[in-house]
């Protein structure tokens, strides 16, 4: 059976290259002159959890035809996010859409995603693993989406912010605390 497969062209079930994530789904109604015919939207997150993500909305009669659409609409729109440690963000940035507006703050190791809704679903298809936002404004979930997204596209990568000074990435990180300074090494020698 599975060489027949094989032979007309039929491919084995590979891990998917995508998560997705269902956020919100509405029923919506249109008045006609019979009575009122029965629609659904709905709000879908896609990502690869390694830096990537998009969403779509879709509408259609029945629920996985609209889950289906958005999904596709997720695909095709879909924004690199460079993260610092593949877990958290690089500086703390504000995103704005309509009335939404949205706080989102690196953290360290072990904070988890401190987010709610929406906004979670987001950094937990970009692959974020520690991250403190806050919601201000709006809590529909179309424009708290459109807020994350917003933010998301204004972080920049340290590489990213030295490259476009023409400088070294050494230069434009601040100098930690905890490391020994040349001084301080040639006083305890």
């Amino acid at each position: 059976m599975a060489e027949r497969d094989n032979r007309r062209g039929g491919r084995e079930e590979a891990a998917p290259e995508f998560a997705d994530r269902l956020v919100a789904i509405n029923r919506v109604s249109k008045t006609v002159k019979g009575g009122k015919r029965f629609g659904f939207a709905a709000l879908v997150v896609v990502g690869d959890q390694k830096g990537r993500v998009g969403y779509g909305k879709g509408k259609a009669k029945e629920v996985p035809e609209a889950i289906r659409k958005a999904t596709e609409q997720a695909k095709r729109q879909m924004i690199r996010v460079q993260l610092r440690e593949g877990r958290t963000l690089h500086h703390d940035m504000e995103g704005r859409h309509g009335a939404g507006r949205v706080v989102m703050r690196a953290a360290v190791e072990g904070t988890g995603i401190i987010a709610g809704g929406p906004m979670r679903a987001v950094f937990e298809m970009l692959g974020i693993k520690d991250v403190v936002s806050k919601s201000l404004g709006s809590t529909n979930p179309y424009n708290m989406i459109r807020a994350t997204i917003d933010g998301l596209k204004k972080e920049s990568s340290p590489r990213s912010v030295a490259q476009r000074r023409g400088k070294k990435v050494a230069d434009i990180l601040p100098q930690r605390a905890d490391a020994p300074t040349e001084a301080a090494e040639a006083a305890e020698a």
